[in-house]
């Protein structure tokens, strides 16, 4: 997806606040940075003017390739071990320079750094402030955080250096006081920032594109294959640790009932969010924010063994259409399907109104029983309404809709309490933890229906 500007500068290395639509406060940066990337807009042609410490960009955000060809020059970065000092962008690699710039903004100061100029590893060396850095810098998008030979200091990995773009932008999320709550709550901070972006790309039914090339590009470093389907599905799997385990499908719908209103904002009141005019596009909106989250979660963990199938279907609002095309290949040998697709808070949807089975009883029942001993009090069994997790359990798999928080779908009223959504993420999280008791309850439960037909 094409940037915006307050994204290139942050991922380039300036410290900018986004005041209104063009308009940027650059008072945390030096008359240099200022100087060189007033020079680069020149080189580009892009009109703009400062007016004190403001910047005004009148035009559109250029493509991100001309960009980077406009802050390039022959021996960029050379120095750029001592660019801590004097903040000094054009010092940097390109692709390091938001990542360092960040880093000494939240008082990570840094000792060296190289973006590995596409043929290494990109590294950064920073001095550990607490004990809790490893796992906060760990959550941010690092491929790797491991201590220095020398004590005090970390080192910051990324096998792509594009990767560190990425997480410049997550860096530039947090302050001193997300730093101090630690890295649960700023795991949790992350999955509402991009939750509420999610909610702001349009994709209503048939109109899918926008929306799935965003999440295509957020799912591609996370998972071993990734594909779009003749029906225009997101199909993607990957095999975690030694892939001894059950295959899980996570589904959710990326397309919403009608357009989302351009120019609408989100209003927060707490956790509650809901849409200034229009539908909020929380179904399914939500969904698939959680499973953006758990493909991060599994890529910087080692929770689950086996395999996970990601399908993000397209027109489910008009009777469940892209579901229908999926491949019977790609189901094969799926164990269990958790669908996140559900209204409310705390609901394990085990059938269509009570006469279309998704699911085993004894297999609701397990959930129920995991979620209480994992501290996730009050999810229980219910029935529900037609959604992908009919089309799923007609081919034999045990599948369940589960809650993700929003109320109202489908009209002006619609709601999302972010904290429920929240709530999902760490259910599924712990559901992929109990991954050999899933695998065993499936296994009896097949072998009892086999019995039952025997007889």
């Amino acid at each position: 997806m094409t940037k915006t500007w307050n994204q290139l500068f942050i991922r380039y290395g300036w410290l900018v606040v986004e005041l209104a639509d063009g308009t940027f406060d650059f008072a945390q940066e030096t008359d240099e940075n200022r100087m060189f990337l007033q020079n680069s807009l020149k080189s580009v042609g892009v009109d703009h003017t400062f007016l004190g410490d403001r910047l005004m960009i009148f035009g559109p955000a250029v493509e991100e390739d001309l960009f980077i060809e406009a802050i390039n020059f022959r021996r960029r970065g050379v120095g750029e071990g001592l660019a801590y000092r004097n903040s000094r962008i054009a010092d940097l690699d390109i692709y390091v320079a938001g990542v360092v710039r960040q880093l000494n903004r939240l008082g990570f100061k840094t000792i060296t750094s190289c973006d590995g100029h596409g043929m290494r590893r990109s590294l950064v060396v920073a001095q550990r402030l607490t004990e809790k850095d490893e796992a906060i810098l760990s959550i941010v998008g690092f491929d790797r955080v491991r201590p220095s030979h020398r004590n005090g200091e970390l080192k910051l990995e990324c096998r792509e250096r594009n990767t560190l773009l990425d997480v410049a932008e997550r860096l530039a999320i947090l302050d001193s006081d997300l730093l101090k709550k630690g890295p649960a709550h700023i795991q949790e901070t992350f999955f509402q920032h991009r939750l509420e972006h999610l909610l702001e790309i349009p994709g209503d039914s048939g109109n899918e594109s926008e929306v799935r090339v965003y999440v295509m590009e957020e799912l591609s470093p996370l998972v071993d294959h990734l594909t779009v389907d003749h029906a225009g599905n997101i199909l993607a799997e990957r095999t975690y640790r030694n892939g001894n385990g059950p295959t899980i499908l996570l589904n959710a719908h990326l397309d919403t009932v009608e357009p989302i209103e351009p120019g609408r904002n989100i209003l927060k009141d707490g956790p509650i969010w809901s849409s200034s005019r229009g539908i909020l596009g929380a179904d399914d909106r939500a969904g698939v924010a959680i499973l953006l989250e758990l493909a991060n979660i599994l890529h910087q963990t080692s929770c689950f063994s086996g395999k996970v199938k990601f399908i993000f279907t397209v027109q489910e609002e008009c009777g469940l259409l892209g579901a229908r095309e999926v491949s019977d290949h790609f189901l094969w040998g799926t164990d269990a399907a958790f669908v996140v697709d559900r209204r409310g808070t705390d609901d394990i949807v085990t059938s269509c109104g009570g006469t279309i089975p998704f699911c085993d009883p004894a297999y609701g029942n397990f959930l129920e029983s995991l979620a209480s001993g994992g501290g996730l009090d009050g999810w229980k069994t219910v029935q529900g309404g037609s959604s992908d997790t009919r089309i799923w359990a007609s081919h034999g798999i045990q599948s369940v809709n589960l809650s993700v928080g929003y109320r109202d779908e489908h009209t002006e009223e619609e709601s999302l309490d972010v904290n429920a959504c929240y709530s999902t993420v760490q259910l599924l999280k712990t559901i992929l933890q109990s991954g050999r008791q899933l695998r065993q309850i499936i296994r009896q439960i097949n072998r009892s229906n086999i019995l039952r037909e025997a007889l």
